[in-house]
């Protein structure tokens, strides 16, 4: 079986031609074959027959010639007549016997070497009839064996030309076959290449009606692959123009964004500023709950601004990952402490177990991420609560953050981290003062997600609640290393945060309502304030002050295309101007994505308008306490 296996095989490796060659020689070899074995074994049994024949002759003439010889027992007679037979063509021997088998007379040849022979044995009859002896002729075979290697010549001559023959006779067959079948073939692969493709007619009525029917299938093809293409590059035009429209559209969504946030944010900036300073000495309970509520509306307002930024911020590609192993529960800590008086005030639960695990991972986009969720968990919860945990998971650590909120359907999961997308009404806000968001904070979710190489996966129920997974890296423990925080994510401070007493403090804005309010609620916290509009009104206070001021507070879009960066390095070119003891803080209410690039890379400490006033006052006090170090040379 295995051998038969293995020639099949080897048979399949042929070309079509080569099988029609040995399909032509394999039966013209067998039947060429049948033949010369039937007409070989035929002749030579003829010229054995004949040899026979002629031993039975020369064994009647000798008996004849011995009757009388015999009757008398002349010996010498005998072996006169015996020796006479021998004489004969093919003879090799001769004997005569009498009615007893006494040999004679005996002659056989001596002059040639004898090979194989046939006996012929043949009475010797008197004139009454009787027996009276015997003759016994022995015939010599070298003519059929000759005759033998003759016919095997003649039959290697006759099986050759027969192959040689019916070979070349396959062989035209074949080529006459094949050839057209390649070049068919070949078409074939032209034309699924995408190449234009024809075959000439030619060959057998079978063959021809074939190739007729490629050539109108590929003229058919070739037409409905042009028409394809037609449509294609149609359709690729139309896509590129709609694409471009939607590019142009972006822009335009950006570009009203950034402005409508930059417009909004300076007199929100200001409103901040001001309902601080209407608190700071109020007693009036009336006034302080009126105060409150106008807090509560500039809240919720910086938070939809921040989300805004948040996404102009990844838009920009300022944001790159600072990795760091750290301790996943000191996160778990701020967290806690940020959302507690948050929960409790909702009447909600926040629970956030203890954990040793330690990941690899940005501390700030991390924490933005997890913020983000809680946030929008305890928005959407309306009993129950929020639990924050994590496990290991193999190499990666999950953090799960599980809330019994509203939930979100089925039809609504795969959408709800697309940009500005809300589910309605099942997701109302339960937030202090009906708080809602612009729909950004899962968006940024997972764009913070994808920079960090991560994957969130959300799993909810309607009326059930919501469980958002975070996956990261794990890392070893080990003692944890300090985190820096990024000066453009400052955040919210302790109120009772220390005087700013004694300092001298320029700010520059182009807005005189935010001067004022800058300049009441750093007045109130002790400071001396110096505040310019432009440019040239800084350089004029740097003209006349004895000494430069301790913080330089500047706005980073000012009057007449100017903006704060150039003011700030004026100031540091100017004889009398800021050193490297002068702490450098910008604000801004700029969202588009090259103004960010180019506050990052000024390496200059900003906050994003609306800035509450304990914010500004902790950066201002970090800002000071890293230029005293750096003039100092620490």
């Amino acid at each position: 079986m295995n051998w038969n296996f293995r020639l099949l095989r080897g048979l399949a490796r042929l070309t079509f031609a080569q099988q029609l060659i040995l399909l032509a020689l394999v039966p013209a070899t067998a039947a060429t074959l049948v033949a010369i074995a039937v007409l070989t074994r035929q002749h030579l049994g003829n010229l054995t027959e004949l040899m026979r024949a002629n031993a039975q002759t020369v064994a009647l003439q000798v008996a004849t010639v011995a009757q009388a010889p015999l009757a008398r027992m002349d010996r010498r007679a005998l072996a006169r007549t015996a020796q006479t037979g021998t004489y004969q063509p093919h003879v090799q021997q001769v004997q005569i016997w009498t009615e007893d088998g006494e040999i004679v007379a005996n002659s056989e040849t001596v002059d040639r070497r004898r090979g194989e022979g046939l006996q012929v044995v043949v009475p010797i009859v008197s004139d009454d009839g009787r027996h009276n002896g015997k003759v016994m002729v022995e015939i010599g075979l070298d003519a059929v064996q000759s005759a033998r290697r003759s016919v095997w010549l003649n039959v290697a001559l006759v099986l050759a030309m027969s192959l040689l023959g019916v070979g070349l006779a396959g062989w035209w067959a074949a080529r006459r076959i094949s050839e057209p079948i390649r070049a068919l073939g070949e078409a074939v692969d032209r034309l699924g290449a995408g190449e234009a493709a024809s075959v000439a007619i030619e060959g057998t009525s079978e063959v021809r009606h074939l190739q007729h029917g490629f050539n109108q299938a590929a003229r058919a093809l070739a037409e409905s692959h042009r028409l394809l293409q037609s449509r294609i590059n149609e359709a690729t035009a139309e896509l590129a123009r709609k694409n471009q429209l939607l590019e142009v559209a972006s822009q335009a969504k950006t570009r009203l964004l950034a402005a409508a946030s930059h417009d909004l944010r300076q007199p929100l900036h200001a409103l901040t500023l001001f309902s601080d300073g209407l608190a700071n000495g109020e007693t009036d309970p009336v006034k302080l709950q009126r105060i409150g509520h106008i807090r509560e509306c500039v809240d919720s307002l910086d938070r939809l601004f921040s989300e805004l930024l948040n996404l102009s911020q990844l838009d920009a590609g300022v944001l790159q990952p600072q990795w760091a192993d750290f301790p996943l529960d000191r996160l778990f800590d701020e967290i806690s402490r940020n959302f507690r008086p948050v929960a409790e005030q909702q009447g909600l639960r926040l629970v956030v177990r203890k954990t040793e695990l330690w990941v690899r991972c940005d501390y700030v986009m991390l924490s933005r991420i997890l913020n983000n969720l809680v946030s929008n968990s305890l928005r959407h919860t309306v009993e129950g609560g929020v639990l924050i945990g994590a496990r290991a998971r193999g190499k990666g650590v999950r953090i799960d953050v599980v809330d019994t909120g509203v939930g979100i359907a089925a039809h609504h999961q795969a959408r709800v981290f697309e940009e500005f997308y809300q589910v309605e009404p099942a997701s109302r806000s339960n937030a202090p003062g009906g708080a809602r968001g612009m729909g950004l904070g899962l968006a940024t979710v997972q764009r913070l997600a994808e920079l960090l190489n991560t994957r969130v996966e959300l799993s909810s129920r309607l009326h059930k609640g919501t469980c958002v997974r975070v996956q990261v890296r794990a890392a070893p423990a080990a003692l944890p290393a300090p985190v820096a925080p990024a000066p453009t994510l400052v955040t919210a401070a302790d109120d009772n945060g220390a005087s700013l007493a004694d300092l001298r403090i320029l700010v520059i804005d182009d807005e005189r309502t935010i001067l004022e309010g800058l300049s009441v609620v750093l007045g109130n916290w002790g400071a001396t304030v110096l505040a310019a509009q432009t440019r040239a009104e800084a350089l004029a206070l740097a003209d006349g002050w004895d000494t430069p001021p301790d913080v330089v507070v500047s706005d980073l879009l000012l009057q007449g295309g100017d903006n704060g960066l150039d003011v700030i390095a004026a100031l540091e070119r100017h004889p009398n101007g800021i050193g490297a003891g002068t702490a450098r803080l910008l604000v801004t209410g700029e969202t588009k994505p090259d103004r960010l690039r180019e506050v990052a890379a000024a390496g200059i400490a900003v906050l994003y308008k609306p800035v509450s006033p304990r914010v500004l006052r902790q950066a201002i006090q970090a800002q000071r306490a890293a230029a005293l170090m750096v003039a100092a040379g620490l």
